[in-house]
């Protein structure tokens, strides 16, 4: 029990250590009048979530309320150079497995993050592009597996920002979710809540590989020049009809798109997607 005690206090700090990246600022609002989102929700072969409607029509509800131009779409023809320039934040809606038909389109994401877009995940968006190792590090890690839906508590560590400000500091899922659990995580990832193993019911002895008690399940980073943020939770299509829902997943998007100016693509410099990041 003492090993035990001092493996979790370890791994505790570790997990504290993540928040330590200075560079990120959070903003007061957002002229959303001025914002255009486009949220794509391709999946691949595999399991198709039955949520991705009940997203579409959360985004269209928000743009309305909150003045935000909105696309959504699952055609991967749509990530061109060109097409992309117009939007402020690329959500990815439940998107799983492999999403994209051709490295062009591949490319093109690469480059709008490169010119300094934004990007946002939810939930199953984390099992996209698997294979993908420049993917994998936008969003900041990849799908690994997920407990049985059920409730559970959501530890919120840093209460200041946007996506969970209206939240309590336990969050409690009351309703149920999907516990994720994923690998690869980035190192420079800013964790703002992490979900708490030990309010799960039954055990499993996978949950202590990494994180001991928690996990982390809400995050956003910088990375090759633009700006992502991550949440794994809404497995549930009830869950975006619900508003503390509604405006965790608008936050994120504040997160992202804040301290943006803009496209500017002649800081892109991708052509394939296998090229490494550049260091900037």
């Amino acid at each position: 029990m003492k090993f035990h005690f001092s493996f979790r206090r370890i791994l505790l700090g570790l997990l504290s250590l993540l928040l330590l990246p200075v560079s990120i600022t959070f903003a007061q609002s957002v002229d959303w009048k001025k914002v255009k989102i486009l949220v794509y929700t391709k999946n691949g072969v595999g399991f198709v979530h039955d949520n991705i409607e009940n997203s579409i029509l959360a985004f269209k509800a928000m743009s309305q309320q909150y003045g935000f131009a909105v696309d959504a779409t699952d055609d991967p023809s749509v990530f061109t150079d060109e097409n992309l320039k117009q939007y402020d934040v690329l959500v990815f809606s439940n998107t799983n497995n492999d999403v994209f038909d051709t490295d062009a389109q591949r490319v093109a994401l690469m480059r709008y993050i490169q010119a300094g877009g934004g990007f946002v995940g939810i939930h199953s968006a984390s099992g996209t592009e698997r294979n993908w190792k420049w993917f994998k590090q936008l969003l900041g890690a990849t799908f690994y597996w997920h407990d049985k839906f059920q409730p559970f508590t959501v530890n919120i560590l840093d209460a200041g920002h946007p996506s969970v400000k209206h939240l309590p500091r336990r969050w409690i899922r009351e309703k149920g979710d999907e516990f994720y659990y994923l690998k690869q995580l980035s190192v420079n990832l800013h964790v703002v809540a992490v979900n708490d193993a030990t309010t799960l019911q039954g055990e499993d002895e996978r949950r202590l590989d990494t994180f001991g008690d928690v996990f982390p399940s809400v995050w956003c980073h910088e990375f090759d020049g633009g700006r992502s943020w991550y949440t794994s939770l809404g497995h549930d299509k009830g869950d975006y009809m619900d508003e503390a829902f509604r405006k965790h997943i608008l936050g994120g998007i504040e997160w992202v798109i804040q301290e943006t100016k803009g496209r500017d693509y002649s800081k892109a410099y991708a052509t394939s997607p296998e090229e490494e990041v550049r260091e900037r």
